[in-house]
């Protein structure tokens, strides 16, 4: 298994593997992904084996601590210099679930994050997701305000 970031060739993958893990409503569309793709393709990283897309992690970085609904379509809202990574999706695809693929990859954007003087990294997730999140370090800061896709989520932050 490598991982790499993504490029717009990705783009037929990352956009079947996004909608077969989320509700239509929360769900990045094609568009969506291909702006992300084209704003900010090295904060969008792929694990893949035998070119095939198995997990994927992706957000814009910035200087606001906090992840607003607005920054999921928004990608001229990435910050190359900014304080912290968002992350706006953690996905597997499901043929993979269960093999620590999301682990492996959100353990890179991590590291890269890091790596780039970045003051942490910020998600939301569901409640049920909570603990899988603080076993990286994440601390859960509440109900998040994003209302992204009609759903409550919690706000984990990693800081380092």
């Amino acid at each position: 298994m490598n991982i790499r970031t993504a490029t717009l060739n990705d783009l037929d993958a990352v956009t079947a593997v996004e909608a077969a893990c989320f509700p239509a409503a929360e769900a990045a569309d094609r568009e969506t992904l291909a702006g992300r793709l084209r704003v900010y393709p090295e904060h969008f990283w792929l694990l893949e084996e035998d070119g095939e897309v198995k997990a994927f992690v992706n957000g814009l970085v910035t200087d606001q601590p906090d992840l607003t609904d607005a920054m999921y379509d928004a990608p001229h809202l990435h910050t190359p210099e900014g304080s912290w990574q968002m992350i706006f999706s953690v996905v597997t695809a499901p043929a993979h679930r269960r093999e620590g693929c999301a682990s492996r990859v959100l353990r890179q954007v991590c590291a890269d994050a890091k790596a780039a003087g970045r003051r942490g990294v910020v998600l939301t997730c569901k409640e049920r997701l909570i603990g899988f999140y603080a076993r990286f370090g994440f601390v859960d800061e509440g109900v998040s305000a994003s209302t992204h896709g009609d759903v409550v989520w919690h706000q984990m932050r990693l800081t380092f």
